[in-house]
Order: C-alpha cells, then structure tokens, then sequence
C-alpha cells in the first residue's frame, strides 16, 4: 500500500517547494558527520522542533536505509506495529519500505505484527521523512509504530529483536526514535524533568530511562520507542551517545509558561 500524508499543511508545509525551502534552513551544513548506529528526534510542528530535528540529523551519516521507532499516539491497530512493504509519500516525494530489513525484524521478533492501521493517522515517522528525503532522496524506511504503554522488558524484547532481525541481512542502517519530551509545564520544569531523562540516555541505561521517567511523572510520549532504541544500539555495539541540542516550544512561541521539550541524540 501506498502510506499517503496525513499532516502536510499542518505539522510540515504542504508543497514541495515550500517544504525545501523550510528544511534548506534548518539542516545544518556539517562537514563532517558521525558515523552512528541511532538517533532521537522530536517529531512536533517543524516551527517548534525542526531547528532541534535538523541539527541532529545533520551530524550524522545517512545510511541506505533508516530504521525508525515511532509513538502510536492514536490507539489504532496492533501495540508494536509494523509495515514490510509498500511506500509513503510526503511532498518531497516517494519513500519506498525497505521490505528485506523489515521481514527479516518482523520474524525475529515475537510482539511486532504486520499492520497499517497503527500508522495511517499517525505523525511520529511521518514529519521524520522529509529531513530524510531531503538529505538523500534514494532514502528506504522500516516504520514501526510502538504503544507508549509498553513495559520496559517489552521494549528491551522489542530493541533485541530488531537488531538480530537486522544483523541477518547484513547490510547498513541508521536507526531513529522518535519522541518528544515533557509536555505543557513551565520551562523551569521541563528542563528540569528532561535533563534527567538526556542523563539517562546518556547512560545508555534504558531501564534507568524507563525508572526515571516513570517515577517522576515525565510526559515523554516516546519513553518505549527511545527504550527500544538504546537496547537495539547496545546490541548492535553501541557505547556512548550524545546531546546535540536541546530546546523547547517556549523558544518559538515566547511563551515559557507550558512548553513541550524537545531533544536531538546520537547514538554510536
């Protein structure tokens, strides 16, 4: 099937004209990238995250196809979601599943099912592929859509398989979570709850990510998508991971009396 946009116009522009122009002046011109096994991105209205979404997927090295963990915010379709063939479409153009990658995952693993349904009204992955459209327009994508409800020991579950599923195809990959931070508390708050969610990703200690984030009644809608990620990374060979830029809704709007956090990582 053919994944049509659902948020053009809304969370990114709807034209490809409009939509290059505004990515032209948030990716960053960089050198030289790292070579990365993941990333966290925001995944708000690009007028809000994309300074933080584009400086973090400016440092890094593309590779052929990305692997990217989304929130289902809707409910809709299975708990651990994912699509193995067929394309989505963006203004940018035609994004191609890469059903090799993403077959070999969803037989690893016991919690992912096929399904669309989890995906169709869904932003998370979406206002992620033009940044990567717009880097590399050959780009290929595995989406996986995760419940925000999921236990710890699921996402590890969950982050293992995707990377044994990987490693038996043997080719490259970047892999992507997508996730917003604290939602609708002053700045003061939110930076301070964030911070000890970056600490813990700093780590690479997803269950002290998972614990933090529970025990302090932290918003972060994507805590299991970001969980599935650190395991997976540490099982691909991860060691360290690192803080590109941290800002909030509040450095837009003006108002820093309820913002939402947002949080660009790298993982290598």
């Amino acid at each position: 099937m053919i994944r049509r946009p659902a948020f053009a116009g809304q969370f990114y522009p709807q034209t490809e004209a409009s939509l290059r122009k505004m990515l032209s002046g948030l990716i960053e011109p960089v050198s030289e990238k790292q070579d990365a096994i993941g990333v966290i991105m925001p995944h708000a209205g690009y007028v809000y995250s994309g300074h933080v979404a584009g400086a973090t997927i400016s440092k890094v090295e593309l590779k052929k196809t990305v692997i990217i963990l989304g929130t289902n915010h809707t409910g809709r379709g299975e708990k651990f979601s994912i699509m193995t063939g067929g394309s989505w479409m963006t203004p940018l153009g035609e994004v191609k599943i890469d059903s090799e990658i993403a077959g070999s995952i969803l037989k690893e693993s016991l919690l992912l099912k096929e399904d669309s349904l989890a995906h169709l009204q869904e932003h998370s992955i979406e206002v992620e592929i033009p940044f990567l459209q717009y880097l590399q327009n050959d780009i290929r994508i595995v989406p996986i859509a995760v419940s925000p409800w999921a236990e710890l020991s699921e996402c590890r579950s969950l982050g293992e398989s995707i990377a044994n599923g990987f490693k038996k195809i043997g080719r490259s990959g970047l892999f992507m979570a997508s996730t917003d931070m604290t939602h609708y508390e002053s700045k003061e708050a939110a930076q301070e709850k964030d911070r000890l969610a970056i600490d813990a990703i700093l780590d690479m200690d997803e269950e002290k990510l998972f614990n933090v984030v529970k025990e302090n009644d932290l918003s972060m809608c994507g805590l299991p998508a970001v969980c599935g990620l650190i395991s997976a990374c540490k099982k691909l060979g991860a060691k360290k991971a690192g803080l590109v830029k941290y800002q909030t809704s509040g450095d837009t709007s003006g108002d820093y009396s309820s913002v939402v956090g947002y949080a660009g990582m790298i993982i290598w």
